[in-house]
């Protein structure tokens, strides 16, 4: 059986699902909005540790020396096009078009995929010329940023395989719209995030 609404507290409505659990959907929103600013803390100190760290080459290669830019690029517009895939996805669910939006969720997950592929090939690219976490205090700060954000995407990979699932099953109920709703705020924060890394990283690394 689906969510349904079965009652009013304080004004808001009171969602119901199979097992009969109630999820206010402000409270909900206001917990994964609490979610995110953690999140921010924890990168913002991610951050300010490769901005103290960042020069820090112990003798070895820098990110001029190590950084190949055209890779990166193509990795971000990856994660910058599966944001727009995505919000395909959220116009037609807000059309009510299930089937529109199962294939846009498809989409970005194909690309947020692909984001992880080239990531991954960077890594290991990086580990077998020497460059690994261990080099230098440089490396050891941006393994630690860039994969943090890459384990975000993988969780955000897993989420929406899930949410598909779910959508698939039991359609664009109350409860799933705001699920995906928390989702998109999320994928659209790792864009945000992404965006630093590539400027603050990236860029300026190879200057």
């Amino acid at each position: 059986m689906t969510a349904t609404v079965a009652t009013h507290v304080n004004g808001a409505p009171v969602y119901y699902d199979h097992r009969g659990d109630h999820h206010p959907p402000s409270s909900t929103m206001l917990g994964f909005w609490l979610y995110l600013m953690s999140d921010c803390l924890i990168f913002a100190v991610l951050f300010a540790v490769y901005a103290v760290l960042g020069r820090s080459y112990a003798a070895g290669p820098s990110g001029a020396d190590l950084f190949d830019l055209p890779l990166v690029a193509l990795n971000t517009a990856l994660l910058l096009f599966s944001s727009i895939t995505y919000g395909f996805a959220m116009i037609a669910m807000q059309a009510k078009r299930k089937n529109q939006v199962l294939a846009w969720l498809a989409i970005t997950g194909l690309f947020g995929l692909g984001f992880l592929g080239i990531e991954l090939f960077e890594f290991h690219h990086l580990i077998h010329e020497g460059a690994g976490p261990q080099r230098s205090a440089f490396l050891s700060s941006f393994f630690t940023l860039v994969g943090t954000h890459g384990l975000h995407v993988t969780f955000g990979c897993i989420w929406l395989v899930t949410l598909m699932f779910q959508v698939s099953k039991l359609g664009l109920t109350p409860a799933n719209r705001r699920r995906l709703m928390c989702l998109s705020m999320f994928w659209h924060f790792l864009d945000v995030v992404w965006i630093g890394v590539f400027t603050f990283v990236y860029l300026m690394g190879v200057l």
